[in-house]
């Protein structure tokens, strides 16, 4: 019965799915009928999130990951691609991100790629970092050793002030009844 089920996956994101393999410098097989079979991901294929897909918690991918739909929460993945269409309103956290759609968050990665059209709301924690000529980024980005580790965030680095009141200072009156200092 399993392998007479149709496919799952839109054309139009089978081809996205294939040119995104390539920005990423792999070979991805169409996932509807791995899925059909719910066969584990093999070695070199990524999960995919499709372009009819919304999805609303934490989404965590041992492996590459190529969004297409709506994801509001956590994601985490190793390569992650998120695709022309797509949207992020959430943290993105992986070795390297590659942004064609959008993502309003914190963006966490050794290598992010603002790419064609890409647009970015939020800070970007990396160690290196693209911006392509037709993207929009409103937000700061930070350059760090380890992005990826959660404490290396600015917030994380900051002093926590404590409830001191401030020193008073001194009057002119004393600095007149002094005289002039020399």
């Amino acid at each position: 019965m399993l392998n007479s089920m149709k496919s799952s996956v839109p054309e139009k994101d089978k081809k996205a799915a294939a040119n995104a393999a390539e920005v990423m410098g792999r070979t991805v097989q169409p996932h509807d009928q791995a899925w059909a079979r719910s066969e584990p991901t093999k070695a070199g294929t990524a999960s995919c999130i499709g372009s009819d897909t919304s999805i609303v918690g934490k989404i965590e991918c041992d492996g590459p990951a190529q969004v297409f739909g709506r994801i509001e929460g956590e994601v985490r993945a190793s390569d992650l691609l998120i695709s022309d269409g797509a949207h992020i309103e959430g943290s993105v956290i992986a070795q390297n991100v590659t942004v064609y759609g959008r993502v309003k968050g914190t963006i966490r990665a050794v290598r992010v790629k603002l790419q064609n059209g890409g647009a970015v709301e939020g800070d970007i924690f990396h160690r290196s970092l693209s911006i392509d000529e037709n993207t929009q980024f409103e937000g700061s980005s930070r350059r760090v050793e380890n992005p990826t580790d959660l404490s290396s965030s600015v917030d994380a680095k900051v002093p926590q002030k404590k409830d001191v009141a401030p020193a008073p200072l001194p009057s002119m009156d004393a600095e007149l009844a002094d005289g002039p200092k020399h």
